[in-house]
Parts: C-alpha cells; sequence; structure tokens
C-alpha cells in the first residue's frame, strides 16, 4: 500500500445490519508511514440492483439504484505520518429493498472512501458492505391468519379397461411464516379406485424471477417431505411439519427487477396430480393472539360487538364431483394415516432438527460479540442470529465482522450451480384454481 498501513471503514458499534430511515454513521480511518499529499478524501454511499441472464455474470443486463450520495471529508491538503480518522454519516431513504444476493442478480450497498492524490501520484480507494432489511410485517397482509388449502380432483384410466376417480386436498395452517417457525402441512386423499397410488410428495419451493428482457425463473426446493402411497378404495389422510429455515422475504419491497415467492406444492405419483399452496414470508410472525380491549369509561356506551359468525371462505378450487363427495361422506371409503418415509429437514440419524423461531429474530442490529466457535445458542440447538442475503444461505454477524457464509444445522438444498436454467414456472396459485391465467404476483402487490 505504499505510505498507507491503514486505510479501513468501521461502523459505529460495529453495526451492519440497517432498515430503510436510519443513519448508517462511521469512521474512515488512515494510518500513514510518511507524508501523504491529497486533492480530497471522499466517503460514497451506494445501494443498487443488477441482473443478468447469464450465470453469476458480474456485468449486469440491467441496473436500477436506491441510494448514492457523497461526502467529502477532507479537501486539499496534507497528511501527516501517523493515524487519522474521519467520521461520516448518511440517511438511507426509506423505500429501499432488502439486501439479496442470488445467481442472476444482487441488491447491493456499501460505504466507499476514496484519496484523490495529484497527478501522477496512486490514488486509493476502500470499502465496506452493509445489509439492509425492509421489514416485511406479515400482519399487514389480507387473510394471512387464514389456512392456504386447495383441492383437485383426478379421473384415469387403469387396466386398460377400469377407470377411477381420486381427489388430493391440502391445507397449511397459516398464509404467512418467519423463518424458525413450522409450517403444519394436512393431507387428504381419497383413493375411489382399484389401483393404489404411488408415493405423495410435499415441497416448500422458491421461485425467485429475474425481470431481464427474457426473464429468467429460478426455482429452488428448500425442503421435501415423502409420505407412502394410499392403498385402493381407501380415504387417507397426512400430517407434516416443515421448518422454515433462513430465507429472504417475500416480494422484495422496492425492487422493480427481483421478485421471490415461495410456495407449498404437494403432488401425486401415479396417477399424478398437484396442489399448489401460496404462502409469505416475512419478519414480523403473525399475531394470533386477540388484541386486549382498551377499558371503557363508566357511563360510556357499550361498543358493539363483532360478529361471531365466520366470514364465507372462497373455494380455492372447483367442487368436488357429488357422487365422489356424496359417499365419501357416507363414509363409504376406509380411512387411514398415510406414514412419512423420508424428510429432508432430519439429519441421517432420522431425528427431525429442531429450531427456535427466536433464532431467527429480527435483524434489525448487531449480536453482541462472541466466539467464533460458540456461535451456537445456549441450548445449542439453533444460531444466535441469521440474516439471508442469498436465497438459501445463511449468514451470521460476530463482533466486529461482517457477515460470512457459515453452517446452518438445516440441511440446504443444492448449490445453484448444479442447476439449469432457464426453469418454466409453475402453474400459479390462480392458474391452478380457475382458468382466469391471473397472476400471483399481482396479489402481492
Amino acid at each position: 500500500m505504499g505510505k498507507l498501513q491503514e486505510f479501513e471503514i468501521t461502523f459505529t458499534n460495529n453495526k451492519v445490519v440497517y432498515n430503510p430511515g436510519e443513519s448508517i454513521s462511521g469512521t474512515v480511518r488512515i494510518k500513514t508511514s510518511h507524508s501523504l499529499q491529497f486533492k480530497a478524501i471522499k466517503v460514497n454511499c451506494v445501494g443498487s440492483c443488477g441482473i443478468s441472464s447469464k450465470l453469476n455474470d458480474a456485468s449486469w443486463m440491467l441496473e436500477e439504484k436506491y441510494l448514492s450520495s457523497t461526502l467529502s471529508v477532507a479537501d486539499k491538503g496534507i497528511l501527516s505520518a501517523g493515524e487519522h480518522s474521519f467520521p461520516f454519516q448518511f440517511l438511507i431513504p426509506a423505500s429501499v429493498p432488502t439486501s439479496f444476493e442470488g445467481p442472476f442478480g444482487k441488491i447491493l450497498y456499501k460505504i466507499r472512501a476514496f484519496i484523490d492524490t495529484p497527478r501522477f501520484s496512486k490514488d486509493y480507494k476502500t470499502h465496506r458492505p452493509f445489509y439492509l432489511l425492509n421489514v416485511l410485517n406479515l400482519n399487514e397482509l389480507p387473510d394471512i391468519e387464514q389456512p392456504s388449502c386447495a383441492v383437485t380432483t383426478k379421473k384415469f384410466n387403469y387396466l386398460l379397461v377400469k377407470t377411477g376417480t381420486l381427489m388430493l386436498k391440502a391445507c397449511s395452517d397459516l398464509r404467512g411464516y418467519t423463518p424458525g417457525q413450522v409450517i403444519k402441512l394436512s393431507t387428504e386423499i381419497h383413493n375411489k379406485s382399484g389401483k393404489d397410488t404411488g408415493y405423495v410428495m410435499a415441497s416448500l419451493i422458491q421461485r425467485v424471477s429475474y425481470k431481464t428482457k427474457r426473464p429468467v425463473f429460478d426455482l429452488r426446493p428448500i425442503a421435501e417431505v415423502e409420505g407412502a402411497g394410499v392403498k385402493a378404495g381407501k380415504h387417507a389422510e397426512w400430517k407434516e411439519q416443515i421448518i422454515v429455515p433462513p430465507l429472504p422475504q417475500s416480494g422484495l419491497t422496492g425492487c422493480s427487477l427481483i421478485d421471490i415467492e415461495y410456495f407449498i406444492q404437494v403432488s401425486l405419483k401415479s396417477p399424478e396430480a398437484v396442489v399448489t399452496l401460496p404462502i409469505y414470508i416475512g419478519n414480523v410472525a403473525v399475531n394470533l393472539t386477540p388484541s386486549i380491549p382498551y377499558p371503557i369509561a363508566q357511563g360510556a356506551p357499550m361498543p358493539a360487538m363483532p360478529s361471531l359468525i365466520p366470514a364465507p371462505i372462497v373455494p380455492s378450487a372447483p367442487p368436488v364431483e357429488d357422487d365422489l363427495e356424496g359417499e365419501l361422506g357416507a363414509g363409504g371409503v376406509d380411512s387411514e394415516e398415510i406414514p412419512t418415509k423420508s424428510h429432508s429437514q432430519q439429519d441421517p440419524s432420522g431425528v427431525p432438527l429442531t429450531m427456535t423461531p427466536g433464532a431467527f429474530g429480527l435483524a434489525s442490529g448487531p449480536v453482541p460479540p462472541q466466539s467464533q466457535q460458540n456461535i451456537q445458542s445456549s441450548d445449542g440447538s439453533a444460531p444466535v442470529f441469521c440474516l439471508s442475503t442469498g436465497a438459501t444461505i445463511p449468514f451470521f454477524t460476530d463482533g466486529n465482522s461482517t457477515p460470512v457464509p457459515t453452517s446452518c444445522p438445516l440441511i440446504l438444498p443444492p448449490e445453484y450451480s448444479t442447476w439449469e436454467y432457464p426453469h418454466e414456472p409453475p402453474p400459479t396459485y390462480e392458474e391452478s384454481c380457475s382458468s382466469n391465467n391471473s397472476s400471483f404476483n399481482s396479489s402481492m402487490r
């Protein structure tokens, strides 16, 4: 580095995760062995998104900027030998999107520092990234506390001349979750035929859309559970759970180039039948606790009590044929429980991995310094703090270090490099339930 022995950026209180509308402050530290003449010392705060149709391509096809502000912390002069500190502060706009890193695009934020020197002298520069979390409060989404359900029926032929009917129905307990929470999934299969079905599979799937001229859809299974098939003439039920790992939030509000969606896909093999349940991943969990009413002043009229009649539920799919529904309701089909054959979130011994929702708390600031080797919580069950800036890549903050990739007690899916692209997107929720061909994206806005 020549005359420079140190040239680094530090953040106040070693904070690296910020929310929109906050101020980011810190210090540029310079240590020189000899005097250094300069024209200006500048600090720049920048944030942008870039996408490409090529895997891990650094030259973006499309870009958009979210912030770019430059501050001159020192004008023309001479730095004497020794240590020098220059404070800076920037205000982060309120509408910037959450940080994200994927194989076809990134949303990055960084602080850059420059030392401009006279002509024919070497200029110096350094940078340090920081991370933005634009909180998605699930409670602000309509009907988020309601179950997400879908049903489909399938008529099929077997043994050349015989026909059968099958109904597949799946429900999740909520429509929105935060990392660390458990998705409770219930599935019903009515096999009104003389043939056994193939296995049933439930998958939590992430779809990232990169809106290039020819959009790229990156599909990735996050977790998979496989259950046994259903015997001929049986009505079977399957109840399973999927832990939500560290994942970026749905939607990426404020970004027009990248969109993230999640859905649970329940599929049956032989005969083939599929239902899709869209869900949201957010940062603030759904509040299922009824609010406590304010005390009413003496003599004040009593407020009108809300109706206890549940709101009408709009069917998520066409109704099942009357003959099938009637026979099933009349108890014409035996009922059994479907055993689970495999779960991607189990370790090799078959014991499910346990994670506490508190392990993935709101990433609004740094965690207390601790040893890199002692990154687990006191009970050893989960990380103390997790921030995901990538598709399924967890990051930790440890003291004054920047987030770095680290291992996670969940078994994560394969790396993006093992996937071909572009993938054809699966049918949207509305498309799987009707013929209106409407977009799930539009319902998220």
